[in-house]
């Protein structure tokens, strides 16, 4: 007999995303996602002046701000045909790829590490055996006994007055948790380092955007930063001094502890990357553009069908004829009016309709988006995917570091094709972060060597005609692929539409009853027990969703049985 579960909502930060579950013999069968919000930017967009669009669309979120104010400065760029000077891009790029590193360091800490990690075994752990332990595993110099035993005492503290705060509600003791005290104590440890070295990276953001979050640095035709290597207030050489000293540090934590942590934690629960699959269709863009006229990238974009990795299909531009044609959105299962086709972006509609939950009808406010008229999974592993499969050297190198890590850890063969799992997501975004992480160091340096020549250029006048224009605006944000849509008349934004990667992998249901990623990546996962769906979190914050959280198990007849807050 199949019992529902409900989690609503189900994760760590920025909430509004509900999960349900149909398990039978303690097993998924049937899984629906459910974004419970509506935000309805792209409404409040009509009539007003394209180069004020950046300034709203970042409000879409509290976290992902830089990537959709730069999306949409790209997107009114691309209907003008308007180049962006190289320090622009160079500026830009810096944002985003410090943006990102901090955005994936949170993630696997913050936001995922807990769903693996048993926080009451650490009071068991010996600090002298976890420093060995990790010595052995990476030269990073704050792996001390004095450090494990700093982070010991905290938890200690913490479990002694009987109120665990912030460790409240997780499912400890799960038969799912297998990690010995030793390295919950390695990971813990390394979650609180994690809080410094991500604020580092967000410093990066402010010094060059003006601010974080919701950077005030960008318009459309470059950026707004003064260039003067003299000057203490512009971007001089004291500022690139110290950006260069930040990204070390941040680079130097994702290769000696991130990325070690994450190969370490897969090489211990093997069987997760045969778990969590689901859509086996891919999509990334390209980025990190390398010239004014956006032709050449530092990333890799293209698309992968039926995981079929040697058939990858490779975008030459960030607005790649192929991607421009493929995207539409389709709403017979989202709460909106226009349910009998789905619209390409630019032909896109808005227009709320709300009905109320109901698992055979409409059950979202997230729309469904499709690539062909297939659903896509958006993310770092897509783009280590599809990268991989075009011998694009970056990935390559990292991939194969992190393929061999696991299995010096763990003993384990693993093949690029195992990626494609709940694990693999994980691995997929500390190779992008350790990729990332190389590539800031480059393109600081391509900033000040450009500079150095005399450029001092940071923007290009805009022209708006009296006809009407069409853009698109795209980046390879944190969680995905992102693509801002704008329709442009008479200098006035006529259409605009927002297509972004949490709308891809947590869209519902399209009118021919294909699951989105979240929902097709749940099914037969195994529940060890279902009254405490771990097994579910783990694979759904694996997409790194960026949503908030609560749990409530039911019965078949909607009876609730137990009630369980997440963390």
């Amino acid at each position: 007999m199949s019992k529902r579960i409900t989690i609503d909502p189900i994760t760590r930060i920025e909430g509004h995303l509900r999960i349900d579950v149909e398990v039978e013999n303690n097993a998924v069968n049937n899984a629906w996602a459910s974004c419970t919000m509506w935000r309805g930017i792209e409404n409040i967009l009509r009539g007003r002046d394209p180069r004020d669009a950046w300034l709203f669309t970042q409000r879409f979120c509290g976290v992902c701000t830089t990537v959709h104010a730069m999306a949409s400065v790209r997107a009114v760029e691309d209907a003008l045909k308007l180049e962006v000077p190289l320090n622009a891009q160079y500026i830009r790029n810096l944002i985003l790829i410090a943006h990102a590193l901090h955005d994936h360091i949170v993630h696997f800490y913050q936001l995922s590490a807990l769903d693996w990690v048993d926080v009451l075994q650490i009071p068991k752990a010996d600090p002298a055996s976890t420093a060995k332990l990790a010595e052995s595993l990476s030269p990073w110099t704050r792996n001390s006994r004095e450090e494990f035993q700093a982070a010991q005492g905290r938890v200690n503290a913490v479990a002694a007055s009987g109120q665990l705060g912030i460790f409240m509600n997780g499912y400890w003791g799960h038969p799912a948790m297998r990690l010995s005290p030793d390295v919950n104590l390695l990971a813990f440890s390394h979650y609180i380092q994690a809080l410094e070295y991500q604020r580092k990276a967000l410093q990066v953001v402010a010094i060059l955007g003006s601010k974080t979050p919701h950077i005030q640095n960008l318009t459309v035709g470059g950026v707004a930063n003064a260039i003067d290597l003299d000057s203490t207030s512009a971007l001089g050489m004291e500022k690139l001094e110290l950006i260069r000293v930040l990204l070390e540090d941040v680079v130097r934590f994702i290769n000696e502890v991130y990325f070690v942590d994450v190969c370490a934690v897969a090489a211990m629960y093997p069987e997760w990357f045969r778990i969590g699959g689901g859509v086996r269709n891919y999509l990334a863009v390209p980025d990190l553009p390398l010239d004014s006229a956006g032709s050449a990238y530092d990333l890799p974009g293209g698309f992968i069908m039926n995981g079929n990795i040697a058939g990858a299909h490779g975008f030459k531009t960030a607005s790649d004829k192929d991607f421009r044609e493929g995207v539409a959105e389709d709403v017979a299962h989202a709460y909106y009016l226009n349910e009998k086709e789905a619209l390409h972006p630019w032909k896109g509609e808005t227009q709320p309709a709300f009905t109320g939950w109901d698992g055979d009808g409409k059950y979202s406010w997230v729309k469904a988006p499709r690539f062909n008229g297939e659903p896509m999974q958006v993310g770092p592993l897509a783009q280590v995917l599809v990268g991989f499969a075009q011998g694009h050297p970056l990935t390559v190198k990292y991939a194969k570091l992190a393929i061999e890590k696991v299995q010096a850890v763990g003993g384990i063969q693993v093949t690029p094709d195992m990626l494609q799992s709940t694990l693999g997501r994980h691995a997929a975004r500390a190779i992008r972060a350790a990729m990332l992480g190389e590539l800031a160091q480059k393109h600081l340096q391509l900033l000040i060597d450009n500079v150095a020549k005399g450029d001092y250029t940071v923007y290009n006048q805009p022209v708006f005609p009296s006809h009407e224009i069409e853009g698109v605006g795209t980046h390879e944000a944190p969680r995905g692929t992102l693509s801002h849509w704008i329709v442009i008349k008479d200098e006035k934004i006529k259409n605009y539409q927002a297509v972004v990667p949490s709308t891809w992998n947590a869209s519902p249901r399209d009118h021919k009853g294909a699951h989105g990623p979240y929902e097709a990546s749940l099914l037969r996962t195994p529940l060890a027990r279902p009254e405490e769906p771990l097994e579910v979190l783990r694979t759904v914050h694996s997409f790194d969703p960026c949503m908030a959280c609560a749990c409530h198990a039911f019965d078949p007849s909607g009876r609730e049985i137990a009630k369980v807050k997440v963390l």
